[in-house]
């Protein structure tokens, strides 16, 4: 059955929104950097917070605002994942979440194995859970990017204390396979680390390669791992503050249980009312739609580098609305985000920030409308033409 793809809203009308990609620069850039998306919300999201703020329904988060039954359902309807309602948690966000866990789970001055190049909080939320970042950089191939399990075993060898994943991966949009999932849990368990799942891209995979949440890879990953996600990024709802912790098993469920209460607390309520929503049957439709939409920005993404900025090396994503480019053959310097938007009023996010293997890469939003992308695409061709 096909699928209309969902259409951004009109760029005069997002030009109204008060979030960061819509404030940060003026009207002659054009924003294409934080992890925003230019869709309408899905309608079930808009009506419970219509009804919300029509019943002036803005205090503080209920004990049990229904997010472990929404997520449990989300995650057996999208992945076939049967979760215990009880290994379920929440909290503000994603980064929270995985900063609690931390805390919980090494000891200060602990190495934490995390792969880049990756999401700038990554190397923040280790320095706040007083952890030391090991980098251990995925291995980059001609079709794509994988863990480096002889690197994390190396690491864990020498002394290494968890390990911090993202799955899908950010800024690659690597879907990391099942089989990999299920060696890294193994080596986790053979050296008695655990591992954190970022998990919050995983709504977003493109079916040719279908997301494996790590806590259904293997038995050892059960025994080992975290996982933390939200609807945020798939549905637009960042400001909202919520994210979902998911423990791997019994043992993890009881550590988590051992979290002051504050953390929960940090849970927005309008974020616990559209991650309720989002995660209900009647937003599966929007979804579909927002997935058909993203899937051909992908290609088209392709297709306009391949015109107007030959040189440029990208691999579509296995999941999400981000890309991944390398702009080195342009001499345009280990950050070249910052000519781009200096030049050609196109705002990417910057290469570096992700890691030292980020020098000479952007990261491009392309949850737009087609002729956004496109027109930010030959601006930056103009640039290299100049």
């Amino acid at each position: 059955m096909s699928v209309t793809p969902l259409q951004a809203l009109p760029i005069d009308e997002l030009r109204q929104r008060s979030s960061t990609k819509w404030r940060k620069y003026g009207h002659d850039v054009l924003p294409f950097f934080v992890a925003e998306t230019d869709y309408p919300l899905a309608p079930a999201i808009t009506r419970v917070l219509a009804r919300a703020v029509e019943l002036g329904d803005t205090g503080y988060t209920p004990p049990e605002p229904g997010l472990s039954a929404a997520f449990v359902g989300f995650a057996d309807r999208r992945w076939g994942w049967t979760v215990d309602p009880s290994h379920v948690f929440w909290t503000g966000d994603v980064m929270m979440g995985v900063v609690e866990i931390l805390r919980l789970v090494i000891e200060p001055g602990d190495r934490v194995v995390v792969m880049p190049p990756v999401y700038p909080p990554f190397y923040d939320t280790v320095e706040e859970a007083r952890g030391v970042v090991e980098r251990v950089p995925l291995v980059a191939g001609e079709t794509g990017w994988e863990i480096d399990l002889a690197g994390v075993e190396a690491s864990l060898a020498d002394g290494a204390r968890a390990v911090l994943l993202c799955n899908p991966h950010n800024p690659t949009g690597t879907v990391h396979s099942a089989e990999q999932l299920a060696a890294l849990a193994d080596l986790a368990e053979r050296f008695g680390v655990p591992v954190i799942s970022d998990e919050i891209h995983g709504p977003l995979a493109y079916p040719e390669k279908p997301f494996t949440p790590f806590l259904t890879a293997s038995e050892s990953a059960r025994r080992v791992g975290y996982a933390v996600t939200s609807a945020s990024k798939t549905y637009n709802l960042a400001g909202l503050k919520c994210a979902v912790m998911v423990a791997g098993g019994d043992a993890q469920a009881k550590l988590l249980r051992t979290l002051p209460w504050e953390v929960e607390w940090r849970t927005g309520l309008f974020g616990a009312l559209s991650n309720v929503a989002a995660y209900g049957p009647e937003s599966d439709e929007w979804l579909e739609s927002l997935l058909a939409a993203l899937a051909a920005n992908r290609l088209l993404l392709a297709e306009l580098l391949a015109a107007s900025l030959p040189e440029a090396r990208y691999l579509p994503p296995d999941a999400g609305f981000l890309a991944w480019v390398d702009l080195s053959a342009y001499g345009w310097g280990d950050n070249p985000a910052v000519k781009v938007l200096r030049e050609a009023k196109v705002a990417l996010h910057h290469g570096p920030l992700f890691g030292a293997e980020g020098k000479g890469f952007v990261r491009i939003n392309f949850a737009c409308a087609p002729e956004l992308l496109r027109e930010a695409v030959e601006r930056m061709g103009a640039l290299a033409r100049s």
